[in-house]
């Protein structure tokens, strides 16, 4: 049987150039052009460092995507797995057409409707109805086709009450679901998402993961998603792509590509650590000089802490705002995107000097798993200062068990309980 191809992606390699915005020298510009009137290739093609956040590279250039090659059938939902700085965001934009591939060639049929990021192709001085227009008129609908869906919309968003308020005053919960509601019912050959579900609530999660099976399922259209939420992916989606550094590592069954990213060795860092605050993770805000699960029964930072173990979650921050009182907290949460527990409070940190904090998980807690530290920093008022969902990873096993069953026990978490056994 001849495949039912809709989207396919050729050769497709991303580069960017670190440091500058727009393509650097005047010299590189004229070596570029130079090049192309003589027929022959970019120079700058041959040289760039892969996408490996960890390290630090030699090159001004890197390939934030490399060779990148897969097919799309009509009606399946592809999910694309991977860490922080994968290139999973970056696929997405040059398959959605926001941004152009640096190399390669992409291939479509139908509408694509994108929802990349929160408040993408939102207006904020315009109001919830005037967007779901806007939004509309970008797909290519006409005025009635969208009047047709608007209560559809307006009903599944939950945001009827705000629908003629200016988005600019919308939560970001409120405007993701309005947006995926735009996305969703005006009807795309392609639904392409990002990883914006997570800002929604739990009831709302539940509403847009059966929406999109609805459209996959019932109407036959394409979903390409991408989320961290591994629980999420296996249950939605028919297949599945990793991706590690800019290139893609699996693809497949969606069981099998999310256990083999899992257990791949490379996946887990239990420790991160900056020599400066030029290199250090963060943004204006907040700088994060080093960040550990420190145990004694692990020492290496592959190794899997036993738990019986306490762990001590460490961090060295600096404080780059203009106050000493900000909040810091973390959810700890399992691979799979369950939360385990969350954690923290509001501390004083001293405004350009380095504060050490640290954070005691108990021994005999938690079940047998691989974890991450989904860490987030306010000020005093609550107001967003930087937050990173994908901080640490670890795992837990019961390197100890004295019984013969091996596997797993039930529940998120296992305490160790006490028992009283009376006999009368």
């Amino acid at each position: 049987m001849k495949k039912d191809i809709i989207l396919k992606a050729e050769n497709i390699s991303k580069q960017y150039r670190l440091g500058e915005v727009g393509t650097g020298t005047l010299s590189h510009d004229i070596n570029r052009w130079w090049h192309r009137i003589r027929g022959k290739e970019n120079p700058y093609l041959k040289v760039g460092d892969s996408n490996d956040r960890s390290t630090k590279g030699s090159s001004d250039y890197v390939w934030a995507l490399q060779d990148i090659n897969f097919e799309v059938e009509r009606g399946e939902v592809l999910g694309i797995i991977g860490k922080n700085g994968a290139g999973k965001s970056t696929l997405l934009k040059i398959l959605s057409k926001v941004t152009a591939p640096t190399t390669g060639s992409i291939k479509s049929k139908g509408r694509i409707a994108s929802l990349l990021e929160v408040g993408t192709g939102f207006h904020g001085e315009m109001t919830g109805r005037e967007n779901i227009y806007l939004n509309g008129a970008i797909l290519g609908m006409t005025k009635k086709e969208i009047t047709s869906k608007l209560h559809e919309i307006i009903d599944f968003s939950g945001c009827e009450r705000y629908i003629d308020t200016p988005v600019k005053r919308y939560s970001s919960g409120m405007t993701v679901r309005l947006a995926f509601a735009v996305a969703a019912f005006l009807e795309p050959e392609i639904l392409v998402i990002d990883e914006v579900l997570a800002v929604g609530d739990a009831e709302f999660q539940k509403k847009a993961i059966g929406k999109m099976q609805d459209i996959s399922k019932g109407e036959g259209r394409t979903v390409l998603f991408v989320s961290h939420n591994m629980a999420a992916v296996e249950t939605l989606c028919t297949r599945v792509i990793s991706m590690q550094h800019g290139k893609i590592c699996g693809d497949g069954n969606a069981t099998k590509v999310i256990s083999d990213y899992l257990q791949n060795s490379s996946f887990a860092e239990r420790k991160i650590s900056f020599d400066n605050i030029q290199e250090a993770i963060g943004n204006n805000n907040i700088r994060i000089l080093y960040a550990a699960i420190e145990n004694a029964s692990a020492s290496d930072k592959y190794d899997v802490i036993d738990i019986t173990s306490a762990i001590d979650f460490k961090l060295k921050i600096v404080n780059q705002t203009n106050a000493e009182r900000i909040s810091l907290g973390y959810d700890l949460i399992t691979i799979k995107g369950d939360i385990v527990f969350g954690s923290g409070g509001k501390f004083d940190c001293k405004i350009g000097e380095i504060t050490e904090l640290c954070c005691k998980i108990p021994a005999n807690l938690l079940n047998d798993d691989v974890y991450q530290i989904n860490i987030y920093f306010h000020t005093n008022e609550m107001r967003g200062l930087y937050n990173n969902g994908e901080l640490l990873t670890f795992e837990v096993k019961d390197v100890k068990r004295e019984s013969g069953y091996l596997g797993k026990i039930n529940g998120i978490i296992r305490p160790q309980l006490k028992w009283e056994v009376k006999n009368e």
